[in-house]
């Protein structure tokens, strides 16, 4: 059995010396006269002297810019400060960079869905794809800092759209299909869109979902709307709409457009870039903005130096468009690599699906999460034995903490010589701030290192940083790619007290880790109320506003507790009103409402009937302390009495805790 810790794989000298991270120390000598006897100690500067880093990054990148920006660094502390001012740039003229260098049948994107076979399209014809559609959203008057949003499947179209809409300037936004429209109408109304682009429906697990009646809802809650550009993904029948409709195929039918024809609309470095959605425990979601330049860094940064990737790589990671990884995947353009785009289950025609499309792409960057691994594992797939995987050289787990046992998959079903990387980063980053590095020994449930320019610690409550011991995660320096701000958060309170109020000046992230002494990683789950479903984190807000609208229930609350085998269980407590019993509200009844006003993450794993919901004397459901319960801590240790509002609302969950079947489910995983 493979412990934590336990080293599993090394690279080759040829394998580390080729990596991206080598020539850029290499680089770093020539042109800076830095020497850095290992990879800590590289790190340690990057942190120590983020300007010089950050500096480095631009140049070493040869980031395009209208003018010279004016400084790297403005400002002091964690938040509020600005990046490369002066500056004016656009991400998406980096992602389509590598179109003048490349051959024409050089591929830029493999996509594929279970309605679509696996096809292809070179980095021409996307690179034309985007220059049409952008003038022809240029033509319906989007203009520079207008929202543009999606409703859109993990296909072509909806990479193509997001590549166009931010080439002109525009903010991008996505959501999937398989939300219900409350779900998406609390995201998108935040932030008023001009236009949508909308799909028919979608399929998953061989079921045609028809997404007419969403659409509809959707429109009609979003009264900024001036446009709809409809895609014809299924061929489903569609009503007309209050607002002016287009059809995808029809607006990007144009004649082709030139490289050298084509401007792309350099902005302002802090110019918002997308807004990506972070639930909450309580409210709305967050509406995360990014900007351009320290996207632009931060994914050249993350791609290239921690993902090794490069023009002759290709990546694939299982998502959807709601999830910032899949950011991420059409990110891999950034350094000139295939990106590998797939719309449905990732068990659709057999568990070893996704394999056999990494084989037929020749896949050399996978990724996954641990929650399909252990899905491969109890179906017992092993895929060095059905399918060519030779082009593939790396594996990056992540979306959830990983088990030295998930990592002992890989190495024993896939490839023994594999660079395998766990990371662990966020939304709020759309980047990793714990990652891989192609030049370091790979360790059972370890990630690799710190990132670079990321001054990642773990304190204890007295803010103290600890290592080989576990604690809080916390970022105690700025990065590029923090957000610029919540759209709509006026004066920055609801940023402030998302990351930086719990231990003022710091932001904290809010996940339990260790960092060893030589510089590796462990995450162990969440230490606050978000929800982790198949790698996916949702808000528990989400669940209790479509709970509200389900008859005879008067109160609820959901946690999810993480299992020492990698998996996550998440129980739902129900407070019924009065005169209504658990046969009126059933298990199933929630569970629809929650897989048709949400979507099938937001359903639970079982519905617990219960007397009350506890509340602290602010009115703030006691999610944390009723999730410490579970996972083996004692009452008297998760709360004080004095501070809760129903002080006996705990004594049911304490008791319920304490059953002999919950703590085998829990296995005795403490946070004490």
């Amino acid at each position: 059995m493979v412990v934590e810790g336990e080293l599993l794989w090394r690279p080759s000298a040829a394998f580390a010396k080729r990596s991206n991270i080598s020539r850029f120390q290499a680089w770093l000598l020539n042109h800076r006269g830095l020497v850095f006897d290992d990879y800590e100690a590289l790190w340690q500067w990057s942190v120590d002297d983020l300007e010089a880093f950050w500096s480095a990054m631009w140049e070493y990148f040869d980031v395009c810019s209208d003018v010279p920006y004016e400084s790297v660094l403005q400002g002091e502390g964690v938040s509020g400060v600005r990046w490369f001012t002066g500056a004016r740039v656009n991400y998406a003229e980096h992602l389509l960079r590598y179109e003048a260098e490349a051959a024409s049948n050089e591929i830029a994107f493999y996509h594929s869905a279970e309605t679509r076979p696996l096809d292809t399209l070179t980095w021409h014809e996307v690179g034309d794809r985007v220059r049409r559609l952008a003038t022809g959203l240029r033509e319906l008057g989007i203009r520079p800092g207008d929202s543009v949003v999606s409703y859109m499947p993990n296909v072509w179209e909806t990479a193509v759209a997001m590549l166009a809409c931010i080439s002109i300037g525009a903010v991008w936004s996505a959501a999937a299909p398989e939300f219900g429209a409350k779900t998406i109408l609390d995201r998108f109304r935040q932030i008023s869109p001009k236009l949508i682009f909308v799909t028919d429906g979608y399929s998953f697990g061989g079921r045609i979902f028809d997404r007419d009646e969403e659409v509809a809802e959707i429109v009609e809650g979003l009264p900024s709307l001036e446009t709809v550009v409809r895609l014809d993904f299924l061929g489903l029948s569609k009503r007309n709409l209050p607002v002016r409709t287009m059809e995808y195929a029809a607006l990007i039918d144009r004649p082709t457009i030139a490289r050298e024809e084509f401007a792309f609309e350099r902005v302002a470095s802090d110019h918002p870039l997308w807004v990506l959605f972070s639930s909450g425990t309580t409210g709305l979601p967050k509406a995360i903005v990014h900007g351009h330049a320290g996207m632009i860094v931060e994914h050249y940064k993350v791609i290239m130096l921690h993902c090794n990737l490069s023009c002759s790589t290709t990546m694939f990671f299982y998502s959807t468009t709601g999830w910032m990884m899949w950011n991420i995947v059409v990110a891999a353009l950034i350094a000139g690599s295939s990106a590998v785009l797939y719309d449905g289950s990732p068990t659709h025609g057999g568990v070893d699906m996704l394999w056999r499309m990494a084989a037929d792409s020749r896949t050399t960057f996978f990724g996954a999460s641990p929650t399909l691994v252990q899905i491969m594992e109890k179906e017992g797939v092993r895929p060095r034995e059905r399918f060519d995987l030779s082009a593939l050289e790396a594996v990056m787990v992540g979306g959830s903490p990983s088990t030295p046992a998930t990592f002992a998959w890989f190495y024993e079903n896939v490839k023994r010589d594999l660079w395998l990387t766990s990371q662990s980063g966020g939304t709020e980053f759309c980047s990793g701030l714990a990652t891989g590095v192609p030049t370091l020994p790979v360790r059972a449930g370890e990630i690799q290192a710190r990132a670079l320019g990321t001054d990642l610690a773990v304190w204890d409550d007295d803010r103290q940083s600890l290592l080989d011991r576990t604690g809080e995660l916390v970022v105690l320096k700025p990065m590029p790619s923090m957000p610029l701000y919540f759209w709509g958060d006026e004066g920055g309170t609801l940023y402030h007290d998302s990351y930086f109020s719990a231990i003022p000046g710091v932001w904290r992230h809010g996940d339990l880790a260790k960092i060893t002494r030589e510089g590796g990683v462990y995450v162990y789950g969440r230490s606050d109320s978000t929800l982790n479903r198949h790698g996916v984190r949702i808000g528990s807000a989400e669940i209790y506003s479509v709970l509200e609208q389900v008859a005879g229930i008067r109160d609820s609350l959901v946690i999810c507790c993480e299992l020492p085998d990698g998996n996550y269980y998440m129980p739902l407590f129900v407070q019924l009103a009065v005169g209504v019993s658990p046969e009126d509200v059933t298990a199933q009844v929630i569970a629809r409402a929650l897989r048709e006003e949400a979507s099938p993450r937001h359903v639970p794993d079982e519905v617990y009937y219960v007397p009350e919901i506890p509340y602290t004397l602010t009115g703030k459901k006691m999610e944390v302390p009723v999730r410490k319960l579970m996972m083996g801590a004692a009452a008297n240790v998760v709360a004080s009495r004095d501070a809760m509002a129903n002080p006996t609302a705990l004594d049911w969950f304490a008791a319920f805790s304490a059953q002999p079947e919950i703590k085998v489910k829990m296995q005795s995983r403490t946070l004490a």
